[in-house]
């Protein structure tokens, strides 16, 4: 199971979210983040992860919780992922090849547009709370069971 982060920064209200523009979530709208890399702690991968998304560096993470995302028929997509919220930005979020990043209120979701799992866990941890969750995903990468772990 690969590990991975995501970040939300949340400020005046907003959150940035960011489009994803390829790879596995391409045309959902989610956090930053990305692998962890050999000799990286899951905190120094996202603020990597962040700034090579974003062209922004996040400077005060909080640890949120850990998620596990599972594929039952693609398990080479298989995330074990911290979940991160950022209070602090230096600089200004640019659209990247990866992303293209958007300010949205936190009582305005796209929920529609992202991924199904996030409407179970996500405004939680955006209002403080934690995530300790799996969620398992079909062949077509529907979200078909989840439990608390």
């Amino acid at each position: 199971m690969r590990l991975t982060t995501l970040c939300y920064v949340v400020r005046d209200g907003q959150v940035l979210l960011a489009m994803k523009k390829r790879g596995l979530g391409q045309g959902k709208w989610n956090g930053p983040g990305g692998k962890v890399e050999d000799g990286e702690t899951p905190e120094q991968a996202c603020r990597r992860e962040f700034f090579e998304e974003t062209g922004a560096s996040v400077m005060t993470l909080e640890a949120k919780g850990l998620i596990e995302f599972v594929f039952e028929a693609k398990p080479d997509w298989n995330q074990r992922c911290h979940v991160f919220i950022g209070r602090d930005l230096a600089g200004q979020p640019q659209e990247t090849e990866e992303m293209l990043p958007a300010w949205y209120s936190l009582s305005e979701l796209p929920l529609d547009n992202m991924w199904e799992d996030d409407a179970l866990w996500l405004p939680a941890v955006l209002n403080g709370g934690q995530v300790n969750m799996r969620f398992y995903f079909d062949e077509q990468s529907k979200l078909v069971k989840h439990e608390r772990i």
